[in-house]
């Protein structure tokens, strides 16, 4: 799997990018190292954390002509100070990507980590409910921060604009209804797409389930009115002929008030823009230290 993962064209070319990214025309101060035997180093994870990028920052390495080992696996939780990965090589070559596999772990395991809460959070209060993450990602970024979102327990949704319809409030500003957006959606494409809009009132949410729409999103509305329209989507015999989908707005102070609801999906932005990164080293000891 992990040989598949660092043979992947697409993997390769990302890495490489951020290598080059900063290491320029060469590493300029790790000139002064000698380079004539090779090191172990370590990276220590020093919080409470789901560990994302393992796989990704081993490819790395080995682009490096370097070998890493792995102590845990992509999406365990550890406890601070865990020793997370061993890396054994040229000196030079770890000091060159050392900086780069730090960002892919702090950033992809605070991703998870924010992503698992959320998650804990939900489902304490409805076991069906799925957390989402948006487009809302990083340029360049998408792939390593969905991946992150999947290993922390979360539901990737759609990658692109290219795997799902989702009408938004621009198509619908342009389009003229939500009933026309998702008719011409389902002429164009068929079923080939799911198709999602987003609505702010009953009177849309009812268009959109009458006009085929797979999900109806409820963005940007109270919990209560969210509630309300979805107890009249019940009512009127319609709401198992669609996901319902919340968002906007959704934090760790509202969001058990979201998942109460009958709800499929509850899509949170801040778990991808907004994670804060979690605190890791890499360390390399003392020539004369032996290395735990």
């Amino acid at each position: 799997m992990l040989n598949e993962l660092c043979n992947d064209a697409s993997l390769t070319k990302l890495l490489k990018g951020f290598i080059e990214e900063d290491v320029g025309t060469g590493d300029v101060t790790s000139m002064i190292v000698d380079d004539s035997r090779p090191v172990k180093a370590k990276i220590v994870c020093k919080e409470h954390a789901v560990v994302a990028g393992l796989e990704e920052v081993t490819c790395l390495f080995q682009l490096v002509n370097c070998r890493a080992e792995s102590t845990v696996r992509d999406g365990s939780s550890v406890e601070p100070n865990t020793v997370i990965m061993f890396i054994h090589g040229s000196a030079r070559s770890i000091l060159a990507v050392e900086r780069t596999a730090l960002n892919i772990l702090m950033r992809m395991s605070g991703i998870a980590t924010c992503t698992r809460r959320y998650v804990e959070i939900a489902k304490s209060v409805n076991p069906n409910a799925r957390i989402a993450s948006t487009r809302k990602t990083a340029p360049g970024l998408r792939l390593l921060d969905k991946k992150a979102v999947a290993l922390g327990g979360g539901y990737m949704h759609r990658l692109g604009l290219y795997d799902m319809v989702l009408i938004k409030d621009n198509h619908l500003a342009i389009v003229g209804s939500v009933g026309k957006a998702v008719r011409l959606a389902r002429g164009l494409h068929g079923s080939r797409y799911r198709v999602e809009v987003e609505v702010r009132s009953l009177e849309d949410a009812l268009e959109a389930v009458e006009s085929g729409a797979d999900i109806v999103m409820l963005d940007n509305i109270d919990a209560d009115h969210a509630g309300f329209i979805i107890d009249e989507l019940k009512a009127r015999g319609l709401r198992d002929k669609v996901m319902i989908e919340v968002s906007g707005g959704i934090n760790e102070d509202n969001i058990r008030d979201y998942a109460k609801l009958d709800v499929d999906i509850i899509s949170i932005g801040r778990i991808t823009h907004s994670a804060r990164a979690i605190d890791m080293s890499l360390e390399i000891p003392s020539q004369d230290t032996p290395m735990n």
